[in-house]
């Protein structure tokens, strides 16, 4: 399953690729761009109908391709102008060095030497400097500042292989090995993750990078299962117009806090507490919410008391609908 972004990624290579492999067809385009045949025959019809604003057809891009055959060959009669280079004006240059600054600082979501190359092209580009000047001898921009384990991690995500982690979790103050198919890499609040899905626990889980010791990239390639494709688990995290909620966790499931992005409101303070850890957390709707509440059979709580009282209601539903009733009574 690919998500928007996925997709919006391959439109945008497709063009410069069928340019510059003309005649090569869905099937082996497929390969190259880390899809499917089906898809990149899905893909080739959407971009049939992209271009310039006008959207005559002179605007358009033009294909010629077979819509139900992977075999033959693709290629691309108008590019609309999308194989020109992109010019940049200052007030689209300035927000694209400031977010690969950001990507730097999120350690290991990017080679940071690759993006302080590109941060010193922009900024040649423009011949001015905007922002905080890029400094780094040549020598300074072929280093990398992430640890080995982070490089292996990034190495597994680009090649489709499975990774071990050696990984430490802070809330329960142990490290542990695991097997991983790795899914992606997010930057989520100034911190890169790891989503992959966790063969141990049989889920999609993230790891945060500076808490993997290290990290083996394994001779087999990874293989998340087809229903994590569209997985997102920082969805909720990452906009902050969606609602939030605080929520008490009890001790025996405050694993939680290492793979959803639930944020303790005391971080240092989960060594070796009593009592349930308050946290917040984003959420998409109330229905989901309350789903996610229900799974943990009340060892998470919600300090609203609309939501609480909707979560009972749900949860006295589901006993009864099961005869719970009638058990407890027998």
């Amino acid at each position: 399953m690919s998500t928007g972004t996925d997709r919006l990624n391959r439109l945008l290579v497709m063009v410069p690729y069928f340019l510059a492999n003309p005649g090569v067809n869905a099937a082996k385009a497929a390969v190259d761009l880390g899809t499917t045949p089906k898809q990149v025959l899905e893909d080739l019809q959407q971009l049939w109908m992209c271009g310039l604003p006008g959207y005559t057809p002179g605007d358009l891009i033009d294909l010629a391709f077979t819509p139900d055959s992977v075999e033959d060959g693709v290629a691309v009669t108008f590019s609309a102008g999308i194989d020109r280079p992109l010019k940049l004006t200052g007030s689209e240059a300035a927000p694209l060095l400031v977010a690969l600054r950001s990507l730097i600082d999120a350690s290991g979501v990017v080679d940071p030497a690759a993006a302080r190359r590109a941060i010193a092209k922009i900024e040649n580009a423009m011949g001015s400097r905007l922002g905080e000047a890029v400094t780094e001898t040549p020598a300074d921009l072929s280093q990398s500042s992430d640890s080995e384990a982070v490089t292996a991690v990034r190495e597994a995500v680009r090649d489709h292989r499975a990774v071990r982690l050696r990984y430490y979790s802070a809330t329960r103050d142990v490290v542990g090995e695991r097997v991983v198919d790795p899914i992606r890499i997010q930057a989520i609040q100034s911190h890169g993750y790891l989503e992959g899905w966790c063969r141990d626990s049989e889920g999609i889980r993230l790891f945060r990078f500076d808490r993997i010791e290290a990290a083996t990239v394994l001779d087999e390639p990874s293989t998340p299962p087809p229903s994590t494709g569209g997985s997102a688990l920082a969805l909720f995290e990452s906009d902050s117009a969606l609602p939030e909620a605080v929520v008490e966790i009890d001790q025996d499931v405050v694993w939680v806090l290492d793979y959803y992005l639930i944020e303790p409101l005391d971080p240092d303070n989960l060594a070796g507490s009593q009592g349930p850890v308050v946290a917040t957390m984003r959420y998409g709707s109330a229905d989901w919410l309350i789903r996610f509440l229900l799974g943990f059979g009340g060892k998470i709580r919600v300090r609203n008391e609309e939501l609480s009282r909707e979560v009972r209601s749900r949860a006295a539903a589901t006993l009864t609908m099961y005869g719970a009733d009638s058990l407890s009574t027998a």
